[in-house]
């Protein structure tokens, strides 16, 4: 059985704020700023208004982050995005092909 949209934005929001702790601040488990961030990321996908239609963060159109806490998942998704191929493969082209599909459905809109 698949995974809901918002359970795969919720995995993938964890590898990444774990990759980028463990290889950026050299922790071995997740230290406190970094699952404080988790638990944030985790609560506004969890009352996300977009449901099951959500898009990537990146795409939305709503910035339900904090100004502070939108600095500090931009600083992890930036260190972290591109090494997801390497650490998470199947995650980081899931997440990928699933922009890039909103992304045509919304050109394709325009025309």
């Amino acid at each position: 059985m698949s995974r809901s949209r918002i359970e795969q934005e919720k995995r993938v929001v964890a590898q990444m704020i774990a990759l980028y702790c463990r290889h950026k601040e050299g922790n071995g488990t997740l230290c406190p700023h970094c699952k404080a961030l988790l638990e944030y990321a985790h609560a506004r996908l969890s009352h996300c208004r977009y449901g099951e239609g959500k898009p990537t963060c990146k795409q939305c159109p709503v910035h339900c982050y904090s100004p502070r806490m939108r600095e500090q998942i931009r600083t992890v998704m930036r260190y972290a995005g591109p090494r997801m191929l390497l650490y998470h493969p199947w995650s980081a082209l899931k997440h990928l092909l699933i922009e890039n599909r909103k992304l045509r459905i919304e050109k394709d809109n325009l025309e």
